[in-house]
């Protein structure tokens, strides 16, 4: 008996998410199982790319020559599939940690949107983003993973039904591919179709026929495989070659999503540096596009040999791109840690920046319609390269499509912003916030409606940073409504409206005096306003330093102290005010102050700073009001 025989089973638990996901995998209905093998064989193509970068080190590791390839294998008789491939294969150790553990940034954000789903939304999820592997247990109801590393002299099999557990055992050398990995599934009785030449020929030319490595297809064990795919790369034909179906394709077998693509940057650079690029941008957000840790998913080749997809190819604000260059500038040898250092690189990366932006550029001019979906999809990350890129600040501004007070559905740009602007008006005004909704019921926005003064409205967590860091665009600074003086003086009122008659009042003044002393140290200044029209009151912040809204994020992220004090501004034509001022009932004034500052600091989406007094002094307002009426 030899050592391989008595050895016996490793018996495994599935980590939490695996068997999370495997649950949702048996026993969800999807309307697209056909994504499992599209999954496998992008599997099998990495690790024939893997090989081939080790090779580079390691020649002896593909001495036998052979050429990088897929063989699938049907058996009808048996119910079986079978994924093969020639590539890196698994050690013992790589086997548990790939099949049995979830490393993949993001899916455990994947599974939870499946968890969160309704059931009618899972079948567009399944299909929406790769699941690798695990994939496998829509169609079978047992897998066997057969592998051996590609050097070494063993030879490892793992098999799971795909209900909590798997088993890894040592094989005989025979039993295994002489490198690389046999995926075997055995199918479930609904899954027959998946023997079929026909059906299965099909969905590989559909969704895996740009993969670079040759796939083979037989219909039984021991027939002679018939050619699939070439394994020609895409990327290196004339783009008069490619048909709109060949890029949908390659796009979802390189991205790992499962929707059409808005557009797509294919170009050939000659010159200092060559290269090719092969970049699309998404139909729909990538599940892990707000993930931290994802730099992006752009893949690295050098003449056309995988190296990595971890390398910074493009700025973090373009990381929602999707797709491959291939240069023949870098060594095949170079090492992943010494590439981000490399000049060539940084030039690359630097001309393909360029080339995607430029290509929005045109899109924004001549696809507007299709420009608006990019932008409502992918708008909050490419903002964020105005805070961040200096050299592209003016382009990425242009690009930039805000909502206003002008534009309630459609968004517009700053050029039609400048081209809209009121004579006498010097800044861009803008307000941020959380919501539309709250934005444009903000009282600060009430004197530049009144005259016609266009604002935007700025959403997104972003929107909070860049301003206060862009200069101006094209000459007019950026100026936030909840900061500083209006200085809506300077700009004459829509339709000539006569604004005699807006000064404060003798009373009034002297409410105001009053009001300043009362709330002492809680504010900054308390003053008459004129950009409220409706509002009695408002808070602003001081001149310089953060604007509001900026602050209160500052604030709650730990990044400030304290907060500076705001200015309380009041509407001296407000009826209310005025009443309030004709008052002369000290208790009754301190009282209205400090309601009256509350007020204002519930309009700008706090809560009053002391819930016990504000109630107080709202009993005792409610109080004399009904005295007076008895």
């Amino acid at each position: 008996m030899t050592v391989i025989e008595e050895r016996q089973p490793e018996q495994h638990v599935f980590e939490a998410d695996v068997s999370r996901l495997l649950h949702m995998m048996v026993h969800s209905v999807y309307s697209d199982k056909d994504v499992f093998l599209r999954e496998l064989i992008s599997n099998a193509a990495d690790a024939c790319e893997k090989l081939r970068y080790e090779s580079i080190s390691k020649p002896q590791l593909s001495s036998d020559g052979a050429q990088p390839g897929i063989l699938v294998t049907l058996n009808e008789e048996a119910q079986t599939l079978v994924i093969e491939d020639n590539g890196i294969g698994m050690s013992r150790d790589e086997m548990i940690d790939a099949l049995g553990t979830i490393a993949r940034s993001g899916t455990k954000a994947f599974i939870e949107r499946l968890e969160a789903a309704k059931a009618g939304e899972k079948a567009e999820l399944i299909g929406q983003f790769g699941v690798g592997f695990y994939s496998s247990f829509m169609v079978a109801d047992r897998v066997d993973v057969i592998s051996r590393r590609a050097g070494e002299g063993e030879a490892w099999k793992w098999s799971s039904d795909g209900k909590g557990s798997y088993q890894v055992v040592a094989i005989d050398l025979a039993e295994a591919p002489a490198r690389g990995t046999r995926v075997v599934l055995h199918l479930m009785p609904d899954a027959k179709k998946y023997t079929s030449k026909w059906t299965v020929e099909k969905i590989i030319r559909d969704q895996s026929g740009h993969v670079p490595v040759p796939i083979h297809l037989a219909e039984k064990d021991g027939e002679e495989p018939s050619q699939v795919s070439d394994g020609a790369a895409l990327w290196i034909k004339q783009k008069g070659e490619i048909s709109k179906q060949d890029y949908d394709d390659f796009y979802r077998s390189v991205s790992g999503q499962y929707d059409e693509p808005l557009a797509n940057v294919h170009f050939r650079a000659e010159g200092r540096h060559e290269y090719t690029t092969l970049a699309f941008i998404p139909g729909s957000q990538p599940f892990d596009l707000f993930d931290p840790d994802r730099q992006g998913r752009m893949k690295l080749y050098v003449k056309r040999v995988f190296i990595t997809d971890e390398a910074e190819l493009l700025p973090r604000y373009l990381r929602f791109v999707r797709g491959i260059i291939d240069t023949s500038d870098l060594p095949l040898n170079i090492s992943r840690e010494m590439i981000q250092e490399s000049p060539v690189l940084a030039a690359i990366k630097k001309g393909v920046t360029s080339r995607i932006l430029s290509t929005l550029e045109k899109m924004a001019e001549g696809e507007a319609e299709t420009y608006s979906k990019i932008w409502d999809l992918f708008g909050a990350i490419i903002k964020e390269g105005i805070y961040d890129d200096f050299e592209r600040r003016s382009q990425l501004l242009k690009l930039a499509r805000f909502h206003s007070t002008v534009s309630h559905e459609a968004t517009r740009s700053l050029t039609d912003y400048l081209t809209a602007m009121k004579e006498g008006q010097s800044a861009i005004y803008y307000i941020s916030g959380s919501g539309l909704d709250q934005l444009k019921s903000s009282p600060q926005l009430e004197g530049f409606r009144a005259k016609g003064i266009e604002v935007l409205l700025l959403t997104d967590g972003v929107d909070n940073f860049w301003p206060t860091n862009v200069p101006d665009f094209e000459g007019k600074p950026f100026k936030s409504i909840t900061q500083g003086l209006a200085d809506l003086n300077a700009v004459s009122s829509e339709g000539g409206t006569d604004e005699s008659g807006r000064e404060a009042s003798t009373e009034v003044t002297a409410f105001i005096e009053f009001a300043r002393s009362a709330l002492g140290e809680e504010v900054a200044d308390v003053r008459v306003s004129d950009r409220l029209t409706e509002s009695a009151v408002c808070l602003v912040a001081s001149e310089h330093g953060p604007d509001r809204q900026l602050e209160k994020l500052l604030q709650g992220a730990g990044r400030l102290q304290t907060a500076s004090k705001p200015i309380l501004e009041i509407n001296a034509q407000s009826e209310r005010v005025r009443s309030i001022a004709s008052i002369d009932d000290p208790a009754f004034r301190e009282d209205a102050a400090w309601l009256l500052l509350d007020e204002a600091r519930i309009l700008d989406g706090d809560k009053p700073a002391n819930p016990r007094a504000f109630a107080n002094r709202q009993a005792r307002l409610f109080a004399s009001a009904i005295g007076h009426g008895k």
